[in-house]
């Protein structure tokens, strides 16, 4: 029995399937509740239809509950979607997410037991994530897909990921945290600029490049202005180390220049160590603070974003060469306060009047952040090329 248990969570493909099951349920649950319950979907969907009728992106129509926060090449990514029944669209759609997910997790260097061990602590989040229909899930599984591609020499499949992350949702750019790993940098270069433009371009071919220039203006306007919406207090949104310290402190007013001046040099010291960038774990290290910084210092991040984060923490988990009682501590906490944080673990007055208050959600991924940057700016890492 016990080794039927153990070859169920150690095999890899046993957990894809789990995740594949959870988005397909997921999908039908919210659909089966009624649009109201599926609403970031008809968002998403209509990204394409407008495009297609040139109607500004992110004006609020009455008919949605929320503003379209994505750039105009989604409407190439969901138009395959929308043009099905939502049914149907939306089961796909999540589907979609989750394989772009499980693609990355099949290209980390680990080894097949860390690889499911990677699967399963994300798949709270997982569900978390895919209970909203959003590109979180995929765009987690781009940017470590950005990387991995590095990692295996494969320049333009990396500036591919990274430019589909980008030109959907701006948090993908945190992809070219492995730029100064790569071997052969003009072609990684010149590949990141061809896709770029040919991004830039593509929607405008069933629209007019009045309208897809417009809407880069547009974006770059709605943008400024959730981030200034998501810093009041009392709301979901600014799920953050800024989110974390305006709420306890009660004041709205702190900027995000302050937290990103003490975050942005923290973040970049770690590439002076130039003798460190020849070993896979220094490589595997940036990676995860990449995925854990573009959340921690973001006013937009919210509940469903920290498939990100989590999956940060988990690869510096997993990388971990020695367990150690403090290690497998700050792993329980991620999962307890993080992953279940917004669940049925807590009851519904802790989670209001004190997780979801005071944005508990993002500390364990503070926490392990730091102690992260902490290792990369002072440890010596090997020559294991393989986790």
């Amino acid at each position: 029995m016990k080794e039927k248990i153990s070859s169920f969570i150690l095999n890899p493909k046993y957990i894809f399937g789990v995740y594949i099951i959870t988005a397909i349920a997921t999908a039908l649950s919210k659909y089966s509740r009624g649009e109201r319950a599926y609403n970031n979907y008809l968002i998403f969907k209509n990204v394409f239809f407008n495009t297609l009728k040139e109607r500004n992106l992110y004006l609020s129509y009455p008919e949605y509950l929320d503003v379209n926060h994505y750039g105009v090449f989604f409407s190439v990514i969901i138009a395959p979607f929308a043009m099905l029944p939502d049914w149907a669209g939306l089961i796909l759609w999540n589907v979609a997410n989750v394989l772009v997910f499980l693609l990355a997790a099949k290209k980390l260097p680990f080894s097949e037991r860390n690889k499911s061990f990677f699967l399963w602590l994300c798949l709270q989040e997982f569900i978390t994530s895919s209970l909203h229909q959003q590109f979180n899930v995929a765009l987690a599984g781009l940017i470590i897909l950005s990387a991995a591609h590095i990692y295996r020499k494969e320049e333009v499949q990396s500036a591919l990921s990274i430019c589909i992350g980008f030109f959907v949702k701006i948090y993908g750019i945190v992809g070219l945290s492995s730029f100064f790993f790569i071997k052969d940098k003009k072609k990684f270069i010149l590949s990141f600029i061809v896709i770029s433009l040919a991004f830039l371009a593509i929607p405008m071919l069933y629209s007019s490049v009045h309208f897809g220039l417009q809407s880069y203006v547009d974006w770059f306007v709605e943008l400024k202005h959730k981030n200034m919406e998501n810093q009041q207090l009392g709301n979901f949104q600014d799920i953050s180390l800024m989110g974390f310290v305006r709420r306890v402190l009660g004041d709205a007013t702190i900027p995000n220049t302050i937290f990103l001046a003490i975050g942005v040099p923290l973040f970049f010291l770690p590439y002076l160590r130039i003798s460190q960038y020849k070993y896979l774990g220094f490589k595997l290290s940036i990676l995860a603070s990449s995925l854990l910084f573009v959340v921690l210092f973001s006013s937009s991040s919210e509940p469903p974003t920290y498939i990100i984060a989590v999956a940060g923490a988990v690869i510096w988990f997993l990388i971990q060469e020695k367990k150690s009682p403090v290690v497998i501590a700050m792993l329980v906490f991620l999962i307890l306060f993080t992953c279940f944080s917004t669940s049925d673990l807590f009851p519904k007055t802790v989670k209001e009047n004190f997780i979801l208050k005071y944005a508990i959600k993002a500390v364990p991924c503070v926490v392990i952040w730091l102690r992260l940057t902490w290792e990369l700016m002072t440890k010596k890492y090997t020559d294991k090329l393989s986790y």
